[in-house]
């Protein structure tokens, strides 16, 4: 499939064997997509041309539920991720994408057998079609942001994830999401549905080869946690430099229920994210920590929002941007406490760490209080390497690069202490590569 048109999303429709009511959302949503302008906030997007790409690739007949028996080709792109590895060792289950849909799934029968659902979206709306309906798209409508339309008119592959009521799935379950064709799209779904009085962790990675060629990466994903229930969200993407990320993250936190967002944006050429939480329910809990980092020519407008619209509802907000080389981050970031949001508390920090004279940090902040009884924090930093820090360091024998490397490291220790590094075993990888040769 190629350039985008009804007649590509009707066959699509069809390939996938959908009921008339995806069908219709889809092409409703094409409408809305061709209506909207493109954002002309934000990063620069005059070079990309969403009506120019490959919309959709499909990599594979089947979905295999064994790693043996996934082609040679896919195999060693997730190989070299360390996803077997991580499956066997640390993981309740694992989805692998390649292109535009999913082409492994596995799930722990331990977890299968008390109810949890881990499939691929596509599976879920035909296999548990009455759920999926339930909660599709009432997050993340296709009239929220143009790239939110072109998903809902194109999307394919994702995670469909559900958690029974009472069950806490101790182990992370796991996504990794592969793009490797040139001037692609890939638009995943992906729809969580933590039950009340569940817990879930659901850990993302991403990556792509560069091909010198614009490809577009534009995914929704829709949280629902249910009273009690608790869901984290962690991503980490690693995005070649040809990437244009522009997604749509949100979250609703029903009464009592926690939401985190645990957010690492590592390449890709631009990058507009901004993960949200509604807190709907009383005393539910909202956490978003992210880290962006901007190398050469890249621009990561990143940030969250979250929203406090119940009683005693309670949120924090940390965000480290590191620029080098002549990159740029910015922060973006909301925080509105509406009139129902009686005793609510908020806090959000901002720390950006510069590297090299022409690299640019903005934070562009925004606080909304709506009622005298809110107890909302902001603090916000800007900073180089501590010259005595590095001294310090380079006395006790390590080099120049070592000591660079090892305060940048510190820089993103509240970050790090969020990762279930003894799980993702490539984010250790990514975050040395950021850190390599320009920053040492």
């Amino acid at each position: 499939m190629s350039r985008l048109s009804k007649k590509i999303i009707t066959n699509l429709s069809e390939q996938k064997n959908e009921p008339g009511w995806m069908t219709d959302f889809r092409l409703k949503s094409l409408a809305l997509f061709e209506r909207m302008p493109m954002p002309i906030w934000g990063v620069d997007l005059s070079s990309l041309d969403p009506y120019n790409i490959v919309c959709y690739v499909k990599p594979a007949e089947k979905i295999w539920s064994s790693w043996d028996d996934v082609p040679e080709n896919i195999k060693q792109k997730f190989e070299s991720l360390g996803v077997p590895q991580a499956e066997r060792k640390f993981l309740a289950g694992v989805g692998a994408q390649y292109e535009s849909e999913v082409v492994y799934k596995n799930l722990k029968k331990e977890w299968e057998q008390k109810g949890v659902i881990f499939t691929d979206s596509s599976t879920g709306l035909r296999e548990h079609e009455k759920l999926f309906k339930n909660y599709f798209s009432t997050v993340v409508p296709p009239d929220d942001n143009k790239f939110a339309a072109l998903n809902s008119a194109l999307w394919s592959g994702g995670s469909f994830l559900f958690v029974p009521e009472g069950v806490s799935v101790e182990l992370p379950l796991q996504a990794y999401f592969v793009m490797n064709t040139p001037a692609m799209g890939q638009f995943e779904r992906t729809l969580i549905i933590a039950a009340p009085g569940s817990s879930v962790h659901y850990v993302e990675g991403c990556s792509a080869p560069q091909y010198n060629q614009n490809s577009l990466h534009s995914a929704v994903v829709e949280l629902i946690a249910l009273p009690g229930a608790n869901i984290q969200y962690t991503t980490i993407q690693n995005w070649s430099s040809d990437i244009y990320n522009l997604v749509t993250k949100r979250a609703v936190a029903h009464k009592d229920a926690t939401v985190s967002w645990v957010d690492g944006n590592f390449g890709s050429k631009a990058t507009m994210k901004y993960p949200c939480i509604v807190l709907q329910g009383k005393k539910a809990k909202g956490q978003l920590i992210s880290v962006a980092v901007a190398g050469k020519n890249q621009h990561q407008d990143s940030g969250g929002k979250i929203i406090h619209a119940a009683p005693e509802t309670t949120s924090q907000v940390v965000s480290k941007t590191i620029c080098k080389d002549g990159g740029r981050a910015t922060y973006r970031g909301l925080i509105n406490v509406t009139k129902t949001a009686v005793g609510a508390k908020a806090n959000v920090q901002c720390d950006a760490l510069l590297l090299g004279q022409e690299s640019i940090a903005d934070a562009k902040p925004k606080i909304k209080v709506s009622g005298k009884t809110a107890d909302v924090g902001h603090e916000a930093s800007v900073s180089s390497l501590d010259e005595q820090q590095m001294f310090y360091l380079q006395s006790r024998g390590l080099s120049r690069s070592k000591a660079r490397a090892l305060l940048v490291t510190g820089f993103l220790d509240t970050f790090v202490k969020e990762l279930p590094m003894e799980y993702a075993v490539e984010i250790n990888r990514l975050i040395a590569l950021e850190l390599e040769d320009p920053i040492g």
